[in-house]
């Protein structure tokens, strides 16, 4: 295989993107919610009311999870480590909130954080891919070759 061939990003790499882009804007989105639509101490409240254990301290790591969690994960950087924050915090969602309406996310039910968590643990085991500021920053590589 010639040396520009080896630089070409793989079907699996751009997979990796688009499962990134896809599962980091999800949680990006639902970040900037929880901080600038519901608000920390909405969330709060609503946490407690949920019977989730310290929910003053559980709001705002959720929030900075998914927004920041997710921002990582789009750009490729600390891809693995942002992805189990991610899954933990999706897993928690399944079972605090929506575990009892059900699977279906139009009833409430756990279909959306089940799915974010499960491909969260696929990134966190796979890596960003090719595709990623890690590879272009980190190992000094450009990720689209010319």
């Amino acid at each position: 295989m010639s040396q520009r061939a080896a630089s070409r990003p793989s079907t699996r790499d751009l997979g990796l993107l688009v499962l990134r882009i896809a599962v980091g804007g999800t949680l990006i989105a639902h970040g900037l919610q929880k901080l600038f639509v519901y608000t920390l101490p909405g969330v709060t409240q609503s946490f407690a009311g949920m019977g989730v254990p310290a929910a003053e301290i559980v709001a705002p790591a959720v929030a900075t999870i998914e927004l920041l969690g997710g921002a990582l994960i789009v750009a490729g950087v600390s891809t693995r480590i942002a992805g189990l924050f991610a899954a933990a915090a999706m897993l928690g969602a399944v079972f605090t909130a929506h575990l009892s309406a059900g699977f279906f996310a139009a009833d409430g039910g756990f279909e959306l954080p089940l799915l974010l968590a499960c491909a969260a643990v696929a990134l966190a085991l796979t890596g960003p891919g090719r595709l990623s500021l890690h590879t272009a920053l980190l190992r000094g590589r450009v990720p689209l070759a010319a």
